[in-house]
């Protein structure tokens, strides 16, 4: 299944550019070596900081579809025979998926295949009462989906949902394996009534339960037994019941056996773990939860340890049970914790350890080794034995492991768990799910990714599986690694230079030893001096413009770590990344560059296409463009008479009626006074205000942009000055000569200077300045 990306033809508008090639040339030999220097700094960090991370596709420099795809999943493949320009590699087919689009690649043309899957078998989880129809143990389902098959591509990772259901009444099979060396001996007494007692407690869990028994000491090497000890000599290990659901044959074969003597306090415990795990024809284990119960006061031998007998044979891990006797303890070594492990899990075995406390701390540490098992304490004569057992279930059935299969090489497995009231876990917490109750739905996404496809190209199988449960997930895992075109390919095409390659996928993939576009060179040409002079635009040039390599007298360009910078031509002579810029924008983000020149989008033009051919940002509040006062250029008004500006040529600052308009508003702000002295703020925060100390620092005419120069009088006859104009931000700036000017003898200046600061001279002389004034003509 492939996705494709859709493409759209773009109208665009050519910027005609000069009629040279190459706009501006200079040397470095004239140049200021100071200068030089600087440039060249400058240069490099420009250029770093422009670097973008490589592009993995172009880097790869595959030389066929399939080698493209198996590169990363966002790497397409252009099959389109005429998609290479001038100068570029087979190679260059393989690029992004967006670069190709955009580099003219139809999505028809382009081979992306993707991953997918398809569920075999589905069958739902059990939803089972207890007391309600037996079902066979194979018949009940506690994982879902059982089978599928999972097709990668390369990079692109597969998940699918995993649910687990804990099913009720779910049949249990125990063994219980016993420590029979002489410190058990109390201990034996009690478990030879435990067969029914605990038939008894099981029932309250399910309805099919069945026990079976065995013990172990040591390798059997010396007989410890003297005087008048009732014992035998020890033995490695003896099933000495197979699974039944008849609790009082259990009582009946414990209560026959005797303890027995060995030579050192570890016991050979894992002798008979490896075969109750192994042997499962003997021991009658079923297909259901499997249950082995370790019961020790002793600690425990491992790998390595026969040495101290002479035995150096590693334990082989299969099952030499005869007449239910280990009959091989005296040729292999113990197991080692690791592949007891491995064989407690390919069995579906779950561990209780049930240990005096004196060896309690030495178990726990084994637990943590192994997954899905339990430590309980064992009194001092076994007799709370049931309760441990109980207890000890009732923890290993509440929590959910999953555990896989060996991954094939290159393959990654990610597990991520939805467990109960809304727990989640990533990572190896992903994995499991605790405090599960019968009934209760958890699920898991499981993800996997291949970083690699197989040696042998075949399909791989790999299983999912909750430790402990004899269910699990068949996965059939198929790896994409060649383009569905490849099927298509035309063995010793002559479109490949006389049959010298195969033509598939819009390209051709040269034989051995053949190299080109078309496999027309052998490798041992590629460095002929008169193939490299067609590699030359003239005599005073470089190879490929030093920007490629001659590849059978043509010019093969290089690649760029910026993954949308490219080198094209004949020679190499082009490339889509020194065109003009603005606002630090290629082409001004309104357009691409090739061979060096813009080629603008629609209503975008310029050498930088920097110029926009939309009038609508110069129409104004009556729909005329620049208000019929001038021209709409590049998104902006150019107003033909000089007397108008504004983003529409709306303002006129010397036009009669200017001064008068904001006549009340200069006042407010610059004295205070004036009809809006109390609206001030709210009303005359248009224009930008700059105070001066005379007329002769105002603003004159001839500056960049028009300004009215005005005089107005206020209430009390005195005189204002101040110029206002628009500037060519279309920012309206008003200068105001800071003092005001009143007639001569009058003393109003003073009186407008109190009313800010609330202060009077002596009334006396007040009274008579105020009666000069009135007097005055």
């Amino acid at each position: 299944m492939s996705v494709f990306y859709g493409t759209g033809n773009v109208n665009k508008t050519q910027y005609s550019p000069p009629s040279l090639l190459y706009p501006h040339t200079f040397s470095f030999f004239q140049m200021d070596l100071k200068l030089l220097l600087i440039s060249t700094l400058l240069g490099v960090i420009c250029y770093s900081s422009a670097q973008q991370e490589g592009n993995e596709c172009i880097k790869a420099i595959a030389k066929s579809c399939g080698e493209c795809i198996q590169v990363g999943a966002k790497c397409g493949w252009c099959m389109d025979p005429g998609f290479l320009k001038q100068g570029e590699a087979t190679s260059t087919r393989c690029d992004e998926l967006e670069s190709l689009r955009k580099r003219g690649c139809s999505s028809t043309k382009v081979e992306n295949p993707q991953g997918s899957q398809w569920i075999l078998k589905n069958k739902a989880v059990t939803n089972r009462i207890k007391g309600a129809e037996n079902l066979r143990a194979e018949d009940i389902t506690q994982i879902q989906p059982q089978k599928l098959t999972l097709s990668l591509r390369l990079g692109e990772p597969q998940s699918f949902n995993l649910k687990f259901k804990r099913a009720e009444d779910y049949p249990i099979d125990l063994y219980y394996l016993m420590d029979l060396s002489y410190s058990m001996k109390d201990d034996l007494e009690n478990v030879k009534n435990l067969g029914t007692q605990l038939m008894l407690e099981m029932s309250k869990i399910t309805s099919d339960f069945r026990i079976g028994f065995g013990s172990f000491v040591e390798k059997k090497l010396l007989n410890p037994c003297t005087g008048d000890q009732n014992c035998t000599s020890p033995f490695s290990y003896k099933n000495l019941l197979t699974l039944t659901s008849n609790g009082q044959e259990f009582n009946t074969l414990v209560g026959q056996q005797q303890i027995d003597g060995n030579l050192d306090s570890p016991e050979g415990g894992f002798d008979a773990i490896m075969q109750v795990a192994v042997c499962g024809e003997h021991i009658g284990w079923r297909n259901v939860t499997r249950l082995l119960v370790f019961s020790t006061d002793a600690g425990f031998h491992f790998a390595g340890d026969g040495k101290l007998g002479g035995i150096v044979l590693p334990n082989d891990g299969k099952c030499h049970l005869e007449n239910n006797m280990y009959t091989m303890s005296h040729y292999y070594d113990h197991p080692s914790i690791a592949h007891l492990v491995q064989k407690l899990s390919d069995n579906n075995i779950q561990t209780i350890f049930a240990v005096t406390e004196e060896f309690q701390p030495v178990y726990m540490e084994l637990k943590n080794l192994i997954p899905k098992s339990a430590v309980g304490i064992l009194s001092a004569n076994s007799s709370n034995v049931i309760n441990l057992i109980i207890d000890a279930y009732n923890s290993l059935s509440s929590e959910v492991i999953l555990e896989n299969s060996k991954l094939p090489e290159g393959v990654t497995i990610m597990y991520q768990s939805r467990c109960k009231n809304g727990v989640t876990g990533e990572g190896e917490m992903g994995r499991k799910c605790s405090d599960i109750s019968i009934g209760d739905d958890v699920s898991f996404t499981i993800r996997i990714t291949a970083k690699q496809c197989p040696k042998m190209g075949k399909p791989e199988t790999i299983k999912i599986k909750p430790l402990g449960f004899n269910e699990e997930v068949e996965i059939t895992l198929n790896f994409i690694c060649e383009c569905d075109c490849h099927k298509d390919g035309i063995e010793n095409s002559d479109i490949c230079h006389n049959g010298n390659g195969t033509y598939e996928c819009g390209a051709c993939r040269c034989n051995e030893g053949r190299i080109g576009r078309q496999c027309e060179c052998s490798t041992n040409e590629v460095t002929i001096e008169d193939l490299d002079k067609s590699c030359r635009k003239d005599r005073g040039t470089d190879i490929c413009s030093n920007n490629g390599d001659c590849v059978c007298g043509t010019c093969e360009c290089k690649k760029r770590e910026n993954p949308e910078e490219r080198y094209s031509g004949m020679f190499c002579e082009c490339d889509n990344f020194n065109c003009d810029r603005s606002n630090n924008k290629l082409c001004g983000g309104h357009g691409h560059c090739e061979c060096r020149w813009c080629i603008c989008d629609a209503n975008w033009t310029g050498s930088a296409c920097d110029c926009s051919l939309d009038t609508t940002t110069c129409l104004a509040s009556n729909k005329q463009i620049c208000n019929g006062r001038g021209t709409c250029e590049c998104g902006t008004c150019k107003c033909t008479n000089p007397k108008f500006q504004g983003p529409s040529c709306e303002i006129c600052p010397t036009c009669p009626g200017v001064c008068t308009e904001h006549k009340e508003c200069v006042q407010c702000r610059a004295f205070g006074t004036g009809e809006k002295k109390d609206t001030c703020e709210r009303d005359c925060s248009y224009f930008n205000l700059i105070k001066v100390k005379d007329r002769d620092k105002l603003p004159q005419p001839g500056q960049a942009f028009p300004l009215m120069h005005c005089k107005e009088r206020d209430a009390n006859d005195c005189w204002f000055y101040y110029t206002y104009a628009v500037n060519k931000k279309s920012e309206k700036e008003v200068h105001v000569v800071e003092t005001l000017e009143c007639p001569k003898g009058s003393d109003i200046i003073p009186i407008v200077g109190w009313r800010g600061g609330g202060h009077r001279a002596d009334r006396p002389g007040f009274a008579s300045h105020l009666e000069a004034a009135h007097d005055h003509p």
